[in-house]
């Protein structure tokens, strides 16, 4: 049987995912990882809580726990690209490159340099495949996460064991019941990678303070001032502050472009505005999960957002490392930062990151 050090988040998935390993038979060691050192929130220690159910799932399995702190490397690698987009203007999506850069790099190469022969998460994906691994989509379609592991190679693949991949989340919760884990009926996770759930203004305004600026309709009539184009994305409709407009339809306002070179930010009425959908978008540093592309133009289907339902398209690469992307039918609230993930059926191909609906 291998080695196998398993990444224990102090979540559910996690814990059945060691469940089933130990079950296996195989020889175990738990990590938790602790990579952000910013919680100085009175009251706000969540990493505290997960760690106290990590150690909970190692006594009752029986095996070892480590803590390690990738701090430096999430701030390096993830974080300090997460500010930089926001900068830009782009909403981008850092568990995406969390699990790129920390969960399947740093904490691989962490594992491999102890002895492991793989690592396991308690990701909801699968893999198979002989000449080349590919990325399957997790039995469960609610849970699959293949499109938050999108841009791992080969090398971090073939390395890698996703235990629940096969399962719904009803059975994992029924498994931790059965085995006595107290957080079996823990909620999921909604926040960021590692940096859990805040009030995300507040938390981006400690780096990225606001400018504010203008809001104005498309016909350019200013209707409000905004705190800053950093704490608005594309679609968005809360946190507006300009409903009750004299003269205008009571329909919601939502976000249509944010003008960055003026500081302004346009939105336009109601969830269906025609500005707010297009049919199609261009995409850059694309990363092909098989090492290479698929012959072009591809048919496929793809994915701008998590949990949305697959959209048919074409692609074509007129460079290696960009794409444009024709959708059927029009797609709303393409948002420049957000990943745009290619699918065959199961298999995740691949995807890119948009930079601009067209």
């Amino acid at each position: 049987m291998s080695q196998v050090f398993i990444g224990l988040s102090g979540g559910v998935d996690s814990a059945v995912a060691a469940l089933l390993l130990k079950q296996a038979g195989h020889q175990l060691t738990a990590v938790f990882m602790k990579n952000w050192d910013e919680d100085d929130e009175v009251g706000y220690c969540p990493a505290e809580a997960d760690l106290a159910d990590a150690r909970g799932v190692c006594e009752l399995l029986d095996i070892e726990l480590q803590t390690v702190s990738f701090s430096a490397e999430y701030w390096n690698r993830v974080f300090s690209y997460f500010l930089d987009e926001y900068r830009a203007g782009r909403t981008p999506n850092p568990d995406i490159t969390c699990n790129q850069e920390i969960k399947f790099r740093a904490f691989l190469e962490y594992a491999l340099a102890r002895g492991a022969d793989v690592i396991a998460t308690g990701h909801y994906a699968q893999t198979d495949g002989n000449a080349a691994t590919r990325l399957l989509r997790g039995r469960d379609r609610n849970k699959d996460q293949s499109y938050f592991l999108h841009r791992l190679d080969q090398a971090q693949l073939r390395k890698s064991l996703f235990p629940i991949g096969h399962l719904e989340k009803g059975a994992v919760r029924d498994m931790a019941t059965r085995a006595g884990f107290r957080n079996h009926d823990k909620k999921d996770s909604t926040g960021i990678c590692f940096i859990g759930e805040r009030k995300f203004s507040d938390f981006l305004a400690r780096y990225l303070p606001g400018q504010p600026g203008e809001i104005r309709n498309l016909d350019g009539d200013l209707i409000g001032e905004h705190q800053g184009l950093v704490f608005y994305t594309i679609g968005q409709r809360q946190g507006l502050g300009i409903g009750g407009q004299k003269d205008t339809p009571g329909a919601p306002w939502y976000v249509v472009e944010k003008d960055m070179k003026h500081n302004i930010l346009r939105v336009a009425q109601g969830v269906d505005h025609p500005a707010l959908f297009k049919r199609s978008l261009f995409a850059s540093q694309l990363h092909w999960i098989a090492g290479q592309p698929p012959a072009m133009p591809l048919s496929c289907t793809a994915r701008i957002r998590y949990r949305q339902s697959d959209q048919s398209c074409t692609v074509d690469t007129p460079t290696p490392d960009q794409a444009v992307v024709e959708f059927v039918q029009p797609q709303r609230a393409i948002t420049p930062g957000q990943s745009v993930v290619f699918y065959d059926g199961e298999v995740c191909l691949g995807g890119g990151i948009i930079d601009a609906a067209l």
